[in-house]
């Protein structure tokens, strides 16, 4: 856990920069997803599953992702993940167990934070973020997991 906000903030700096470094000599879809789903692992603390669900059109399909096996489908509105990308805005849930539209796919998640890929008005997926405690997300990581998002979405080929 982080042992205060501006440590976070700090962090999230770092993330930011990191990821610009990246994403600014590569332009792949797949190439970048796996390599921020990585990043986003290793930089937050107590995440158990950090990954993009891609939308088809239809339903969202399992893209890249750090962690352990997971859910390869998602159906508009079912989930976490399905409630992010028919809504269009991030949704954060404290405490999964509590959550009446959650699909278990990690038994250790006790928190999740969904953040839609959406540009000019095109859902491309979601990236999907499992905490091990309760209470893990926040507003920092909504604010600054939407900048990550946009950026990523800003200097990648999603066609």
């Amino acid at each position: 856990m982080w042992k205060s906000k501006k440590e976070k903030i700090e962090a999230y700096e770092l993330l930011v920069q990191q990821q610009a470094a990246i994403i600014e000599i590569e332009q792949d879809k797949i190439a970048n997803l796996a390599n921020s789903s990585a990043l986003l692992a290793d930089a937050l603390p107590n995440t158990v599953f950090a990954g993009y669900y891609l939308f088809t059109g239809e339903e969202l399909v399992l893209g890249p992702f750090q962690g352990k096996v997971s859910c390869t489908r998602i159906k508009m509105g079912k989930g976490v993940c399905g409630e992010s990308a028919e809504k269009r805005e991030t949704v954060i849930v404290t405490d999964v167990k509590n959550h009446k539209n959650y699909i278990s796919c990690d038994s250790a998640a006790r928190s999740e934070i969904v953040v839609p890929l959406v540009k000019a008005g095109t859902l491309f997926g979601v990236l999907d973020l499992d905490s091990s405690v309760t209470d893990g997300y926040d507003e920092i990581d909504q604010e600054n997991l939407e900048q990550f998002v946009t950026a990523l979405l800003n200097n990648t080929d999603f066609s």
